[in-house]
């Protein structure tokens, strides 16, 4: 067995920057105590989840790759000899930034970075409005850990990208989160979106024979508008192993540092018996590349 120890830092976020990324600081500490090799952080964990209105104040809170955040994170990574997986409001140029993941090798430098995708713009989540569609493909980021396939939020619900992650040479998949119920919705759509959004994110590490982490942030955070009854984030962060058991998973509505040990030789024994990737028809995939089949 080739065992590697994760974390998951499953927190709240708010408005003051520096309580949010001091949060995460004591979080990322107690992992590395209790022996995590890799430490995953939630979506844009350093600020209150801005999206819920479109405001062009909230563009103050962009930041440059490497930045102030990238430094801060790199060396507390350097001090804990961890691999760390930030999310990052990125400011690019004036008028372009994206929502991008930043993976940081035990050493403390940039090992790469993920820019979102899949742009969600739903009531509550205007995200279109901020973000540009990320440019870097569907790339793994090597570390000493492994190939991570770092993907964010929205990704999640796209078979897609898992694959071609997968395709690209991804031991694991990896979804930084921020997901939540509307207030307003009956219990039983609050329990049917969340158990869809763990459901789909099962269906990847199946068809793909791969691992999958996704770490949601959690609490309620009001809509700065007043236009939405603001969002109640679900937490429920959880990994999978590679034919979708789950492995751990955290609860509903508190912080957690959540650890668990995964196999990393695993995926090999499961795909010799699942061989989902030779037996797939690429020569009958054409029309994926449609928008839709009229």
């Amino acid at each position: 067995m080739n065992l590697l120890k994760i974390a998951l830092i499953q927190q709240r976020c708010g408005d003051d920057r520096q309580e949010n990324l001091q949060n995460s600081f004591v979080a990322i500490r107690r992992a590395s105590e209790q022996g995590a090799k890799l430490v995953v952080l939630p979506e844009l964990h350093a600020s209150r989840y801005f999206c819920q209105s479109e405001s062009t104040a909230a563009f103050d809170l962009a930041e440059p790759i490497p930045g102030p955040a990238t430094v801060q994170f790199g060396k507390l990574a350097a001090e804990l000899g961890i691999v760390l997986v930030i999310s990052l409001f990125e400011r690019r140029a004036a008028g372009l930034y994206h929502n991008t993941a930043v993976v940081l090798e035990k050493d403390g430098s940039i090992a790469g970075k993920y820019r979102k995708m899949h742009i969600p713009d739903d009531p509550g989540y205007y995200e279109k409005f901020y973000f540009t569609p990320g440019d870097l493909g569907f790339q793994p980021i090597g570390t000493s850990v492994g190939k991570l396939g770092v993907l964010v939020c929205w990704d999640q619900w796209y078979p897609e990208a898992a694959r071609l992650m997968t395709l690209a040479g991804a031991d694991l998949l990896i979804y930084p989160t921020a997901i939540g119920y509307d207030p307003a919705d009956m219990p039983e759509e609050q329990s049917r979106q969340r158990e869809a959004w763990i459901t789909v994110q099962r269906g990847h590490a199946v068809a793909n024979g791969t691992p999958v982490i996704a770490v949601n942030r959690v609490g309620f955070e009001t809509d700065p508008s007043g236009a939405t009854a603001g969002a109640q984030f679900w937490g429920s962060s959880f990994v999978a192993g590679c034919q979708g058991e789950l492995l751990v998973q955290a609860g509903h509505s508190g912080e957690e540092v959540l650890l668990v040990e995964i196999d990393q030789k695993r995926s090999e024994q499961v795909r010799r018996i699942w061989p989902f990737l030779r037996d797939r028809r690429i020569e009958e995939y054409g029309d994926l590349l449609k928008r839709f089949r009229d």
